[in-house]
């Protein structure tokens, strides 16, 4: 498996970080885990093959999360070569995102659902953990975290037994850290360093206290405020939690 950071930031602008979006790619397929409306620029960007992606992820409603989805499928309308396509396109997400985006699509009458491939959206429901498969050879469970109501963070795991956790945005919570226990790669957000401003998001402390019960084998911390800029995260990390954790930023490549 490959994973390619897109988007290491959030909602606020920045020069380096683009707002969230991870590309996973496996033996049997790709998945984009968040789709910010930088995404599909990042994706072209960083030479993937984005005509042909399997499936897509959102997590929440948030914007810096799903803000591109409408574009990508709009912009997949006249890419060249997508005739050649006939797989369809998954969506998978949390509960309401047919909804948002059949609103966009409505809204000025984009056709955002006729392609020359088919779509096909799979919501699912916040409080409950849910079962399902990606791609070949990928499954994911679901785990509902303190953020908004609908948000989720998903597990994807492989037949072999890698896993890989992406929490998206989420507050602090010991049962998302045991869901995310063993993990091989676990993408928690961080976005404040310290005196964060609301529950709903995680500060290092925090994050790492959850890095102590989860005991991933690989730390990536994500969705980063303009604050981090001034700060070695990794070096702070290390303070608090011996295990190896990684910084992210756009266009970071790891392999597993």
């Amino acid at each position: 498996m490959k994973l390619i950071v897109l988007g290491s930031g959030t909602s606020v602008f920045h020069p380096q970080r683009a707002a969230s979006g991870f590309w996973l790619q496996t033996e049997s397929g790709s998945i984009l885990l968040d789709c910010s409306a930088d995404a599909p620029h990042r994706m072209a960007e960083e030479g993937l093959d984005w005509i042909n992606l399997d499936a897509i992820w959102i997590s929440h409603l948030h914007l810096d999360h799903c803000a591109g989805l409408a574009p990508f499928l709009f912009g997949m309308k006249y890419a060249p070569g997508v005739g050649r396509r006939t797989k369809p396109l998954k969506i998978f997400g949390c509960e309401g995102v047919e909804k948002w985006l059949r609103a966009i699509d409505e809204a000025h009458n984009y056709r955002l659902f006729k392609q020359k491939f088919p779509i096909e959206i799979q919501e699912v429901e916040p409080d409950a953990v849910s079962r399902f498969g990606v791609v070949p050879e990928l499954n994911a469970e679901t785990f509902s975290t303190p953020h908004r109501r609908e948000s989720l963070a998903i597990r994807l795991i492989q037949p072999h037994g890698k896993v890989i956790i992406y929490t998206s945005d989420t507050g602090y919570s010991e049962e998302l850290a045991r869901f995310a226990h063993g993990a091989d790669l676990l993408i928690l957000e961080c976005s404040f360093y310290r005196n964060k401003p609301v529950p709903t998001h995680l500060q290092l402390d925090e994050a790492m206290r959850l890095a102590q019960i989860a005991e991933p084998r690989k730390l990536l911390l994500t969705h980063l405020y303009p604050e981090w800029d001034a700060v070695d995260l990794e070096s702070e990390a290390k303070k608090l939690w011996p295990g190896e954790t990684i910084a992210a930023r756009d266009g970071l490549r790891l392999e597993f």
